[in-house]
């Protein structure tokens, strides 16, 4: 392996489950003649192999959870390509990008962002019926008995803590069995001794379920114990 301004290469060895090639992201600022360009992303190559954990870090605004969001196919990159287990995602439109992370990705969220209309259950059933996965709400049972939240199984998220709302998250991240989960500050919004029983609970997942990992986070400890820390500085792997 092997580290250079903007760019991050993964032996070849290893079996790459998403990849960046000369990413960037761009947004204008203003209108008219006024308008300004502003770079967010300039240039990243990246591959992750299957299994890794990664943490992205880097100081506010170096375009952590952007990168993120592109890995993901939720946004768009400005130039170059992202691949997805091996698929690449340009030309894809919003419909297609989501087809193909159904059943491959899942997602911890900083504000959990679970439905609050919906349980528990139902929140965590949800990724496994968008995937057309059998036994939605079987695998949304032993997702939350993973997580020690089998007695909440029909509390709405306004009657859990935060710890329990994240845990749902991570539950339903796993429900669909990804191969690849995304987490975006999965412990910003808790008190450390929570964040610390998430953490452990994350990796804990990880090893059971051979998930590849990629966070996002502030935390140099919890960076610390992925295998790869790729730092942002200015929209560049540095």
């Amino acid at each position: 392996m092997s580290e250079g301004s903007g760019s991050v290469i993964m032996e070849a060895s290893v079996r790459s489950v998403v990849e960046a090639r000369g990413v960037s992201k761009h947004i204008s600022s203003g209108s008219g003649s006024s308008a300004a360009r502003l770079t967010i992303l300039d240039g990243v190559d990246l591959r992750i192999g299957a299994g890794e954990r990664v943490a992205i870090v880097g100081s506010s605004g170096s375009g952590k959870t952007t990168l993120l969001s592109l890995l993901a196919g939720l946004d768009r990159p400005s130039s170059g390509d992202i691949l997805l287990d091996g698929q690449s995602l340009s030309g894809l439109d919003e419909d297609a990008r989501a087809a193909l992370r159904a059943g491959r990705v899942g997602f911890v969220f900083q504000s959990f962002q679970l439905l609050g209309g919906f349980t528990a259950l139902e929140n965590v059933m949800l990724p496994a019926e968008l995937a057309g996965l059998p036994d939605a709400a079987d695998r949304a049972r032993a997702a939350l008995d993973r997580v020690g939240l089998a007695a909440r199984l029909h509390h709405y998220p306004q009657q859990l803590s935060g710890g329990e709302q994240q845990r749902v998250a991570i539950a339903r991240a796993y429900s669909g069995e990804p191969q690849l989960l995304f987490a975006d500050e999965p412990t910003g919004n808790l008190d450390s001794e929570t964040g610390e029983r998430i953490v452990e609970l994350l990796f804990e997942l990880n090893r059971v379920s051979g998930t590849t990992l990629v966070l996002v986070t502030h935390d140099a400890a919890l960076a610390a114990r992925c295998d790869r820390v790729l730092r942002l500085r200015s929209g560049r792997i540095v």
